[in-house]
């Protein structure tokens, strides 16, 4: 699908992301295009105005229904709500006031576990044991179902909101005979803007006690804990299931070999070779400063935003971090199964879903996905019905299921 719901990238791109989501009831298309014509293309502010009011109202809307006993309407209200107060909160960082992010965030948080409250059956809050703390986790099972049973691990990207797994993957697990979990991991949702723990590259230090956890349930297939990753988690994924052997399948949404290059495409040559150098920390964090004077305070704050859940204020820092997220040295150790999508018009990492498939050595398969279809785009957006089709066929046929 080439055709744009907005020319601000970011507001277009949320839209699908919106209207995706209500295959899986995180949206009602109504309400979704009633908020978007009130809005005006690149105004921040107004995003957040229209997204925030529609959530309120769609959350009011919740809680009288679950007053009056009427858990199904509710549930679906409490769905909807946390995804339209998600949605606004993603341009905070181009208004005047980015500060009211969390008291937002944390009223999506409360619709998103009202609704795993009501959900029929419950959606279970569980706790992994994560490096002396704990990280929250969310675990979807299907109805009357008898374990053990396969298990599906939900790895979210960089700033994906945990009810979005419900709708890129865990819906589809359960109506499979799945179990279904995600998890908010270091650098995001909770673990970030509750417990301060920040990403880390080498991700089988997160997967592991996530398995680890897994393992000792009794509903749990030991021999088929599969995981899948989108965006970021694109990396993640093929890096944790490197070291981490007891996964027995795992997808990558897009593949990502190598996440820096989205955030050094756009450095002038001079500011790559001060990275590459170690000691230009004030050089580097003195020229970046001045590029983004001339870019605007949306560009200054969103790349604030962007460096946020690495642990540091520092870019310098940051962008010689970001380069330790990379496939290549570790791509030659991963054993199992792995299935590697790939959007045309891929935004973020271009080219790099063929060119972790070229690299992988074990079983493979890359999945292409096409405008013609209405496919196109980071994870698919608007297409989830047809993704998950391609994903859990394989993901069956690969379990022998």
């Amino acid at each position: 699908m080439k055709a744009r719901f907005f020319k601000n990238e970011q507001f277009d791109f949320e839209t699908r992301l919106l209207l995706g989501g209500a295959y899986y009831g995180l949206g009602d298309v109504g309400e979704i295009h009633a908020t978007c014509e009130r809005i005006k293309d690149g105004d921040y502010e107004g995003w957040f105005r229209e997204w925030k009011a529609t959530g309120d109202r769609v959350l009011a809307i919740a809680e009288a229904c679950e007053a009056a006993g009427r858990s199904v309407s509710a549930r679906r209200a409490y769905l909807r709500a946390s995804a339209y107060l998600f949605s606004a909160t993603g341009t905070l960082e181009g208004t005047d006031e980015p500060d009211r992010f969390l008291d937002v965030w944390r009223a999506h948080r409360r619709a998103w576990e009202r609704y795993c409250a009501l959900s029929d059956p419950p959606v279970e809050t569980i706790a992994i044991p994560y490096e002396g703390k704990e990280l929250v986790g969310f675990l979807f099972r299907p109805a009357e179902a008898e374990g053990p049973l396969p298990t599906l691990i939900l790895n979210n990207g960089s700033d994906g909101p945990v009810h979005a797994m419900w709708a890129q993957g865990a819906a589809a697990a359960v109506e499979r005979g799945y179990l279904a979990v995600t998890f908010d991991g270091p650098g995001q949702g909770q673990a970030l803007f509750e417990q301060r723990i920040p990403f880390r590259p080498d991700w089988e230090a997160v997967i592991t006690p996530v398995v680890d956890h897994l393992l000792s349930r009794y509903d749990v297939d030991p021999d088929r804990i599969v995981l899948q990753g989108v965006s970021q988690a694109g990396y993640w994924v093929p890096r944790a299931v490197a070291y981490e052997k007891r996964i027995a399948a795992a997808v990558a949404d897009p593949g990502v070999m190598d996440v820096s290059t989205s955030w050094l495409q756009h450095l002038p040559k001079s500011m790559v070779k001060m990275l590459d150098e170690g000691d230009k920390r004030d050089a580097f964090n003195r020229d970046l400063k001045i590029g983004l004077l001339f870019t605007g305070k949306v560009a200054r704050r969103g790349l604030a935003f962007r460096i946020r859940p690495y642990g540091t204020n520092d870019p310098f820092e940051v962008f010689r971090a970001v380069r330790a997220y990379n496939l290549r040295d570790v791509v030659g150790k991963i054993e199992c199964p792995l299935l590697v999508t790939d959007p045309e018009d891929e935004q973020f990492w271009p080219g790099q879903s063929q060119e972790l498939y070229d690299a992988l050595s074990g079983p493979k398969e890359i999945v292409r996905f096409t405008a013609a279809e209405g496919a196109n785009w980071h994870c698919e957006p608007l297409a989830l019905g047809l993704r998950d089709q391609r994903i859990f066929d394989w993901l069956d046929e690969t379990l022998g299921s």
